[in-house]
C-alpha cells in the first residue's frame, strides 16, 4: 500500500503553496493519517513543502504530539517493534484543524484521530 496517493500528494502539495502565501498554519487541516501498528506512532499530515515534496508537515506522535516537519522516506522506513511498515489510515477523515488535533493530543497525552 502506497503512504500518500496521488490524490492525497495533491492536496498536500496545494496545502504547502497556501502556506507559502498566506501562513494559514493555524486552520490547515490534516490531509491524512500515517500510523505504526506496533509501535504507537502516529502522523496527521497537512502540508509538504512545494520545492521539497518529501518534506511533510504536520502533528507528529512519537510518544509525545507536536508540530514539525518530517520526511516522508524516513517515515516509509520506520518499522515497529514486530518489523511492521507504516500505514495509511484509510478511514481518516479530518473533522478538525491541525491545531485543534494538537490541542487535544497535548491534553491526552497522544493522537486520538
Amino acid at each position: 500500500m502506497e503512504l500518500v496517493t496521488k490524490e492525497q500528494m495533491d492536496v498536500l502539495l496545494a496545502n504547502g503553496r497556501r502556506m507559502m502565501e498566506d501562513d494559514i498554519s493555524t486552520s490547515v487541516w490534516p490531509v491524512l493519517k500515517l500510523f505504526t501498528p506496533d509501535a504507537h506512532a502516529t502522523w496527521l499530515l497537512a502540508w509538504v513543502e512545494p520545492d521539497a515534496p518529501d518534506i511533510a508537515w504536520g502533528l507528529c506522535d512519537l510518544g509525545y504530539p507536536e508540530i514539525g516537519a518530517v520526511s516522508l522516506h524516513e517515515i516509509a522506513a520506520v518499522r515497529g517493534a514486530l518489523g511492521l511498515p507504516v500505514e495509511r489510515d484509510v478511514y481518516f477523515t479530518a473533522h478538525m484543524s491541525l491545531s485543534d488535533y494538537a490541542s487535544e493530543a497535548r491534553e491526552k497525552g497522544h493522537i486520538a484521530a
